[in-house]
C-alpha cells in the first residue's frame, strides 16, 4: 500500500523474550483515506529510523489475527497489520 507517515513510535520490547515491535501511524493514499497503525517487528524496527512524519512510502504487509477464548465470554479476535518492507517514495 502507498501511505503518508503521520508518526513513528519508539521501539518496544514485549513478552518474556523481549520481542521487538515498533508501530507507525499512516494515512493511506486512496480515494477513501484510511488511518492505520502498522507494526514492524524484530530487525525491521530499525528500518523506520530513516523515515519521518510527512514521508510518503510504499509498505508491503501481512494481516495477522488470533482468537482469544476466556471462560464465560464470547471469543474475541484481535488483528494486527504487520509491515515487512518499507520503501521511501518521492
Amino acid at each position: 500500500i502507498t501511505v503518508k507517515i503521520l508518526r513513528i513510535k519508539d521501539t518496544q520490547e514485549v513478552g518474556q523474550n523481549n520481542f521487538k515491535v515498533r508501530n507507525v501511524h499512516v494515512d493511506t493514499e486512496e480515494q477513501h483515506t484510511q488511518r492505520l497503525e502498522i507494526q514492524f517487528q524484530k530487525e525491521t524496527t530499525a528500518v523506520l529510523d530513516s523515515f519521518k512524519p510527512g514521508d510518503r512510502a510504499k509498505i508491503k504487509l501481512n494481516l495477522r489475527g488470533r482468537e482469544v477464548n476466556k471462560e464465560g465470554k464470547e471469543p474475541a479476535v484481535y488483528n494486527t497489520i504487520v509491515g515487512w518492507q518499507i520503501e521511501k517514495l518521492a
